[in-house]
């Protein structure tokens, strides 16, 4: 498929008078696409059974005559008032038990029936619509679940619902108890209806009823989710699309995924660098116009796998400063075009920007768009066009296996969140610390879930912190080199300690049987070079020990196929590791210089250049926030 770009738009924000110019100027950009309708309930349905389509109607068919593929949005995360005056109780409570009420956005429970049901309607509603209409080419879902903390409920909905998911999971309270490890403290019950969530409690909760509820909170989206896939899925063929958030792992995307044919997210490097990152005073300065080199890649990845066939795309790609952040820069000149065709080389069919115009009142009003809130153009703009004008210059962009493979497994990000035993322990900083040491020595990786059945092709992977592997999943990785750990098979699937004890590697004789928390600033250093900190496990067994710290106590064990690593790595020794590694896999690494990143496609090699100033690779200078790309046939990985 050619690649193309699009826009957010919302014409209820503007005169009707402005539309026709809207839409010419987009296709004038080169825009193909426009999402129109997430946030529109009220304006669609301003009271109970009163509709007003006229207009979308008309809408529809100005974006349309422009010649722009439209995506249609369901307007389920934000109910309108009149919603909340028929259901008081639909609004989420936070830990505290404090209502989370109407005024934004996302005010609802996922547990709550009544308000599932609603979604349901006006999924079916707008499908009876618009379903069969021709210029509708894909619809979006709601709207970036679990943004503002919204997955985890403890409202008195999501305590009767994990009460029945409770009793359906475990049978009976018995089981339940013994599972738990309710003998502890005599937390034992008799009945399911005693089971309240694990909130308000004087100390920490059971980490299993904990682990439990996150379990639920899950499954809660994907009901609530799949309530409208139903309803869309009978009243229309286009594709069903949901637009997720950068490190939000309250639930598991690839369940959510299942369902639906085309996985988004919403890319904002700069403000995730600010408000979802843990980085030094130092790399926050290196990077502020830039966004850190590595976490919109990781998520291109994650959401390749996560949708179907892997097709994905950006649903909003920040094009000038956010509003949102604690601090909210504007991008380095270049960097929303390197950010649009690093998109595109990782696999994304669209690059849709957030927003068209920048709106002049509410809480976005200091969120930048591609133009001006008075109408001219902003700086992305040009970028843009730049992008458009480029892409009709050259064929797609062609995927191809990489020859790595990280896998992410949701439920140990809730597992190690639960039970951390180090008050800076992070599943998620974890697996991107891999993520970074393997881009850093130029290699491109393909992200799959624990639950993968099929590694052909792959001549390494790599499985960070999984809390409990499934066996399927040993059986699938089969002789191929890979690295696991560390804290691997550390718990059961309730969060309690296995018998025998991890990471129990086939194959590979060790045992994890001390494990210890470092404090910032802590670190064991590694003979060699490099020094573990954060996560140190002491390790025993008769695996060969191929790099040991000062003391000679393992740090890394392995075979030569088979490795465990026993400790969080520093960057130095991530280096050290992959470098031992990927050469007897087959692989080529190389240090690339900083900020420098590179993806290989099945044509193309691109190069991305991060940094604030010029870098040599591969016989050319690439400019600060470059980008550029040479013809390149990657190593075979049949």
């Amino acid at each position: 498929m050619k690649q193309s770009l699009g826009v957010c738009y919302y014409p209820e924000h503007w005169p009707r008078s402005m539309w026709e110019s809207d839409a010419a100027n987009m296709v004038a950009a080169g825009l193909s696409w426009v999402r129109i309708g997430e946030f529109a309930w009220s304006r669609i349905e301003p009271q109970p059974g009163s509709f007003d389509f006229a207009w979308l109607d008309d809408a529809i068919s100005v974006l349309s005559d422009a010649g722009l593929r439209i995506v249609l949005g369901t307007p389920t995360c934000t109910p309108p008032a009149w919603m909340a005056d028929k259901y008081p109780d639909m609004f989420a409570h936070d830990a505290r038990g404090h209502i989370r009420g109407f005024g934004s956005r996302r005010h609802y429970c996922f547990s709550h029936a009544g308000y599932r049901a609603e979604a349901g309607r006006i999924a079916e509603i707008l499908g009876d619509r618009y379903g069969r209409d021709p210029r509708i080419h894909a619809w979006q879902i709601d709207n970036e679940y679990g943004c503002h903390d919204t997955v985890l409920s403890w409202s008195p909905a999501a305590r009767d619902a994990f009460r029945h998911w409770l009793a359906a999971t475990y049978g009976d309270t018995d089981t339940l108890n013994t599972a738990w490890g309710n003998v502890f403290w005599s937390m034992e019950y008799s009945s399911f209806d005693q089971i309240g969530l694990p909130n308000l409690t004087v100390t920490q909760p059971n980490p299993s009823h904990e682990l439990a509820f996150r379990r639920f909170s899950s499954d809660q989206v994907v009901r609530w989710h799949e309530v409208q896939v139903d309803a869309l899925r009978a009243r229309t063929d286009a594709p069903l699309i949901h637009n997720y958030m950068g490190r939000v792992l309250d639930f598991d995307h690839f369940d959510v995924g299942r369902s639906i044919d085309i996985a988004s997210w919403d890319s904002y490097p700069i403000g995730f660098l600010s408000d979802r990152l843990e980085a030094s005073p130092e790399r926050r300065a290196q990077y502020l116009q830039q966004g850190d080199p590595d976490m919109q890649a990781f998520h291109h990845d994650l959401y390749r796998a996560v949708g179907r066939d892997g097709r994905w795309w950006v649903m909003e790609q920040q094009p000038g400063p956010v509003n949102w952040a604690p601090y909210n820069p504007a991008p380095l000149p270049g960097m929303v075009r390197l950010w649009t065709w690093e998109a595109f080389a990782h696999g994304a069919e669209v690059v849709s920007y957030f927003r068209w115009r920048q709106a002049p009142f509410a809480q976005e009003q200091m969120h930048a768009g591609l133009r001006r809130p008075d109408d001219a153009p902003a700086p992305g703009l040009d970028e843009a066009a730049r992008v458009a004008q480029e892409l009709s210059e050259m064929p797609a962009v062609e995927q191809v296996q990489a020859p790595v493979a990280l896998i992410f497994d949701y439920p140990s990000e809730w597992a190690w969140a639960t039970l951390p035993q180090g008050a800076d322990f992070s599943y998620f900083r974890l697996v991107l610390d891999c993520y970074r040491a393997l881009r850093r020595s130029g290699l491109s990786v393909d992200i799959l879930p624990s639950s993968a059945r099929a590694f052909d092709g792959y001549r390494l992977v790599l499985a960070p912190g999984i809390a409990s592997v499934p066996d399927a999943l040993f059986r699938a990785l089969g002789d191929r080199s890979v690295v696991f750990g560390p804290r691997m098979n550390a718990v059961t699937r309730e969060l309690t300690i296995p018998d025998p004890m991890g990471p129990a590697v086939p194959e590979l004789d060790v045992t994890v049987t001390r494990v210890e928390s470092l404090p910032p600033g802590t670190r064991r250093a590694v003979a060699g070079g490099g020094a573990v900190h954060r996560w140190m496990e002491t390790l025993e067994g008769s695996a060969t020990a191929v790099i040991s710290d000062l003391q000679g106590a393992a740090v890394l064990v392995g075979d030569g196929t088979a490795y465990y690593l026993g400790g969080w790595p520093d960057p130095e020794l991530w280096k050290r590791i992959i470098s031992e590694i990927a050469p007897n896999a087959g692989l080529d690494v190389s240090e690339l210089p900083p900020g420098l990143r590179i993806r290989d496609t099945k044509t193309l090699r691109f190069a991305f250049n991060y940094g604030s100033e010029a870098v040599e690779y591969n016989g050319e200078t690439i400019p600060a926030a470059g980008v550029t790309w040479w013809p390149h046939q990657p190593m075979d990985c049949a």
